[in-house]
């Protein structure tokens, strides 16, 4: 389905869908479009939701990118992109590593968003777990935006995980780690993983509430 004007027009006053796409990682995996946008929504969780992908929005503008000196950005879950298109209405010029496990998830991109974006970005289909253990760059920026639906998969809040993730970034280098907070029980889970576990590895970090998220940083945001 293309974004024609009487769609867009429509989809200010319900969610149309689109397509649907199950995997094996995702078996109620489907697009929709919703106030003019792309959704990518799972049984419980939203994915991407190109620029009103709010926990990120709200994010960038707290970490002032422009003052920072970013030139490589690594975005573990891709999505439909929501993070450089985010970063491209901001006015930001990257050069992004995405990683992304899931193919469909990748498909629905290459259809439907990825042609809509400006940004250089190299896509590379593999686990974000074997991919930060092994890799030897260095990112300016790192986001960690990964979800098996609406939970955290086990493996990514290891300090293991957390130690290599913190391998890969350059001195300055800037780390957002997304996690749910949408009800009492997820930001207990949250508030311990930040206390128990992040903070161990980033004893600088801080976490913001961008409204049912927690992002994680790994130092001190003014």
């Amino acid at each position: 389905m293309s974004k024609t004007f009487w769609r867009k027009f429509f989809s200010y006053f319900g969610e149309l869908h689109v397509e649907s796409s199950p995997s094996t990682h995702n078996p109620h995996l489907y697009v929709s479009l919703r106030r003019g946008r792309y959704q990518l929504c799972t049984a419980h969780a939203v994915y991407s939701y190109e620029d009103r992908y709010d926990n990120f929005v709200k994010a960038f503008k707290k970490a002032k990118l422009d003052d920072r000196k970013i030139e490589t950005v690594l975005v573990l879950g891709f999505g439909l992109g929501s993070i450089p298109v985010i970063l491209e209405k901001q006015g930001q010029d990257y050069h992004y590593t995405a990683i992304e496990i899931d193919e469909e998830v990748l498909y629905l991109a290459n259809k439907y968003s990825i042609p809509e974006m400006n940004s250089n970005i190299e896509l590379i289909c593999t686990d974000a777990y074997a991919y930060v253990m092994q890799s030897q760059d260095k990112y300016d920026m790192i986001c960690m935006d990964i979800f098996l639906d609406d939970k955290v998969p086990d493996p990514f809040e290891n300090e293991e995980y957390l130690e290599a993730m913190k391998g890969l970034l350059k001195p300055e280098g800037l780390l957002l780690y997304n996690r749910l907070a949408a009800n009492r029980d997820d930001v207990k889970k949250t508030k311990t993983f930040f206390e128990d576990r992040f903070l161990k590895v980033f004893p600088e970090g801080q976490f913001v509430d961008v409204g049912g998220n927690w992002m994680l940083f790994n130092q001190k945001i003014k």
